[in-house]
């Protein structure tokens, strides 16, 4: 299916892997052509797709770049950035495919057509891929330095818990997007996965992290703080990891700042006294990582727009941190390059208003034209951090992607 959708210059394909672990169940989905489309940078875009929601309620596919955050809090970016995103994208897509392990709906003017062009689709010719020379953008001295001056805002009191991320790049890389998006799935088949083109622009995403989901006047927030290494070689040594991530001071100390900051952010747009946390620090295993996920969740006031619900929520605060803006000032400001799409968000809109969101991370990003590849990691920084511990992190975040791409 993946090779008959590359024929569209605009697909988005949210892949759940069949992980349908309540309340982590995603659906399977994938939109391709656009029959109309939105793109904006930040200034008045979610004032823009509000409008365009507004005009035509109908299924829209697209995603929130991290620089939305310039037009929701008094901010800018100045930082290179090499993938070119824009800051927000949706469309309505002239084919929506629906699958789960039995069955495939198709939504279309002929599905007929759409399932024989499927069933009848060959795979392309072997591609012969270049050799992909992955960079890091700091040295590991350079990345221990900027842990320790962000550690020194700390201790001044300008912010609990701040988010920092390196970019692991590649320059002249020649990929097929479409092999790698596969090897990295049988990897790490993670339930908020997905495979976005959007004309020359690739997303390869293998996101173990929901940002937002809507259903009905229920809404849902699961931000993960909290990862260690599995070792499927030793059945007792990756149980005693898993207990140490959920004992770890340093990973719940992030965990619940998060969730404060989730919950007073979610009280914005919820009726008053329903907003909880469903759980806090529960540990779950991926095939790469186990990872600490906590579930806040209320119930949205009635009649508020998609707009305000994003404005008042995002950028999310697993990957920007407390306080939400003066973090954000502090991630412009240290980290060398614009996040761009990376720590945004993919999904959809429903007709009825619903929607759900991954958050993007463990993501290669392409831009085919340039032949630019990205995939930056990161980590919480607090009083507790250890550069080296932090950086060993981030290696372990980008290992699944560097296997794929070698």
């Amino acid at each position: 299916m993946l090779n008959w959708v590359n024929r569209f210059s605009i697909f988005c394909f949210l892949d759940n892997h069949n992980y349908q672990i309540s309340p982590h169940s995603v659906e399977c989905l994938l939109a391709a052509g656009a029959k109309r489309s939105i793109k904006c940078n930040a200034g008045n875009a979610l004032e823009q797709l509000q409008k365009f929601i507004n005009e035509k309620p109908g299924w829209l596919f697209g995603h929130l770049g991290y620089d939305l955050k310039n037009e929701i809090e008094q901010l800018s970016s100045a930082k290179p950035e090499s993938i070119d995103f824009p800051d927000l994208y949706f469309f309505e897509p002239e084919i929506i495919i629906r699958l789960n392990e039995n069955e495939m709906m198709i939504e279309a003017e002929d599905p007929d057509f759409v399932f024989d062009s499927i069933s009848n689709c060959e795979v392309s010719d072997v591609f012969s891929p270049g050799i992909v020379k992955i960079k890091n953008r700091l040295n590991k001295e350079q990345y221990c330095e900027l842990i320790t001056q962000l550690k020194q805002h700390i201790l001044r009191g300008d912010c609990y818990e701040i988010n920092f991320c390196q970019e692991f790049y590649a320059e002249d890389a020649i990929i097929n997007p479409i092999d790698v998006y596969k090897k990295l799935s049988e990897l790490s088949p993670n339930p908020f996965s997905a495979l976005y083109k959007l004309n020359d622009q690739w997303l390869l995403c293998a996101s173990p992290e929901r940002y937002l989901k809507k259903q009905g006047n229920k809404i849902l927030s699961q931000p993960i703080k909290g990862t260690s290494k599995r070792n499927l070689a030793l059945k007792e040594e990756d149980e005693k990891q898993k207990q140490g991530l959920y004992n770890s001071a340093k990973d719940r100390s992030e965990n619940v700042m998060v969730v404060d900051l989730v919950r007073n952010d979610l009280a914005k747009v919820c009726e008053e006294g329903t907003v909880k946390v469903d759980e806090l620090f529960g540990i779950y295993s991926f095939p790469q990582v186990h990872q600490m996920i906590s579930t806040v969740s209320g119930e949205v006031k009635k009649d508020i727009p998609f707009s305000e619900i994003i404005r008042s929520t995002f950028p999310m605060g697993s990957m920007t941190g407390a306080p939400k803006k003066r973090v954000m000032e502090l991630i412009e400001q240290y980290e060398k390059t614009k996040r761009g799409l990376f720590s945004g968000a993919v999904g959809y809109i429903s007709p009825e208003g619903d929607f759900d969101f991954n958050v993007v991370i463990r993501s290669i990003l392409y831009n085919a034209d340039k032949k630019y590849l990205s995939f930056p990691a990161g980590s919480g920084i607090t009083f507790y951090s250890d550069p080296q511990q932090e950086w060993e992190e981030c290696e372990m975040k980008a290992e699944a992607m560097k296997k794929v791409l070698m």
